[in-house]
């Protein structure tokens, strides 16, 4: 399936999105820990990125119950399942009070057919990666430069995630995959404001 078209953010939602991760603790403390073990090619984000801004949007004093932490990397150089488990134990043993889930986005390819059916093709980058993540939402990633500041990766710009809009990306998810996920995930349920594309 064909991937939407990735929309240029010009209007202050990158911005806002890292004043909002740099100010709540728990964000923050996750990305510096990442950053300090030094994967290659990273970022934190998916459902940890939705969830911090929605509930900031909503006003919770208390962050939302979060599966995990989503630390996605790219690394071509190793796809094997022990480096990746490595890193995450790395991570679980330096900061063991989040719940961490590292993904090697180079090596989804080689897993992704027994997981969900059908292959799929190597990814070239973290950015492309994020660009194939369920919904425009959740499209996005944040990560430290080596210099300390923040990049953001939003392929599909931050509309969506600051609209609080939950639209499918077909890039490689089906629509009963999608509405799977949308009753799973409880949107509306969590976060009142939120509008679901059926």
């Amino acid at each position: 399936m064909k991937a939407l078209a990735a929309m240029p953010e010009t209007d202050g939602h990158a911005e806002a999105l890292i004043r909002i991760a740099l100010d709540t603790a728990w964000f923050s403390h996750a990305l510096k820990a990442v950053a300090a073990l030094g994967p290659p090619s990273w970022c934190v984000g998916a459902g940890a990125v939705r969830n911090l801004v929605w509930d900031h949007l909503h006003g919770y004093d208390e962050p939302s119950r979060l599966a995990d932490i989503d630390v996605a990397y790219f690394d071509p150089t190793d796809l094997s399942a022990e480096r990746e488990a490595g890193w995450q134990h790395r991570l679980q043993a330096a900061e063991p009070r989040y719940p961490w889930e590292v993904t090697n986005q180079a090596r989804v390819h080689v897993w992704y057919e027994s997981y969900f059916g059908y292959a799929v093709e190597p990814l070239h980058s973290l950015d492309e990666a994020v660009a194939t993540w369920p919904e425009t939402a959740t499209a996005v990633g944040l990560t430290l430069q080596p210099t300390g500041a923040p990049r953001v990766i939003a392929p599909f710009g931050l509309a969506d995630l600051f609209g609080m809009v939950v639209r499918r990306n077909p890039a490689r998810v089906s629509l009963e995959q999608y509405r799977r996920r949308i009753a799973e995930k409880r949107y509306a349920e969590r976060w009142p404001q939120v509008t679901i594309v059926p």
